[in-house]
């Protein structure tokens, strides 16, 4: 069945970042893990080249999907979950943005955009370090990207896709202002009796829950840049680590309890 007024492309594209962003992050954890590992000079560089352009379409994946779900947020488009749960018409426009705190999905995308931000900086400044750091960091955005991507492998759900639509959920199924009278099943033109979301929790809706969450969750990002250079001084027999492993502890320590106490006066 057609269902009338839906907006199915915002969705689909989404998706596709989703699996874009899964399958680029993978081949830069491989490529960086190859980097890392061969000692011959023009090998390194060629693994190395591979795994930059990857986490290269990493990053715009991850950029596209946060973008696409503001889009569906900021438009109103509540035949998909997420802006139908966390959002509605009266919300101001910088509580759009802590529509994608409330959710569990919407958290996993912005530690990923940390991650993306972060790796960026790593690429730039770490040098020899580069291959060794970035096949952790890599690593996580691939398990991060599993958490938004919401199939299903042999009965067992894996992640939650921020662009499913309510009425695959079911979630209309049991309101009879939502069903055809004749089939039973949804009508057609069930949006036109959709009008507005379940809105933002009110506990939610003040200037420390825009502020507040990106700044904690850098400070989450960035506490696996210490761990990323032990890993890399394993693998590179370095135990010089601690020197460029330092900043970073300091950061990422900063950047964390600033976040919690932020939080705490929010509280």
């Amino acid at each position: 069945m057609k269902y009338l007024g839906e907006h199915l492309l915002p969705g689909q594209i989404g998706h596709f970042f989703i699996i874009l962003s899964l399958t680029s992050s993978l081949l830069a954890t491989i490529a960086f893990y190859k980097a890392a590992k061969t000692t011959e000079l023009s090998g390194r560089q060629m693994w190395l080249r591979f795994a930059r352009i990857s986490f290269a379409f990493e990053t715009i994946s991850v950029l596209a999907v946060f973008f696409v779900l503001y889009h569906i947020i900021s438009n109103h488009y509540f035949e998909y979950k997420y802006a139908f749960t966390h959002s509605d018409k009266s919300l101001q426009v910088e509580y759009l943005l802590s529509c994608f705190w409330e959710g569990q999905e919407g958290s996993f995308m912005l530690w990923s955009f940390w991650h993306c931000v972060l790796g960026w900086i790593l690429i730039r400044s770490a040098r020899e370090w580069e291959p060794g750091v970035m096949t952790i960091i890599s690593f996580a955005q691939f398990c991060l990207a599993t958490m938004i991507l919401g199939i299903y492998f042999f009965g067992v759900k894996v992640g939650n896709n921020p662009f499913v639509l309510v009425r695959n959920e079911g979630m209309l199924d049991g309101a009879p202002i939502f069903l055809d009278p004749v089939t039973g099943g949804l009508r057609s033109d069930y949006l036109s009796f959709l009008k507005d979301g379940t809105g933002l929790n009110a506990l939610l809706q003040n200037y420390w829950m825009v502020i507040h969450p990106p700044i904690l969750f850098l400070g989450f990002a960035s506490t696996i840049v210490p761990f990323s250079f032990v890993y890399a001084g394993f693998v590179r027999k370095d135990h010089t680590w601690t020197k460029p492993v330092l900043p970073w502890a300091v950061f990422s320590g900063a950047i964390l309890g600033l976040g919690i106490m932020m939080g705490a006066a929010w509280a």
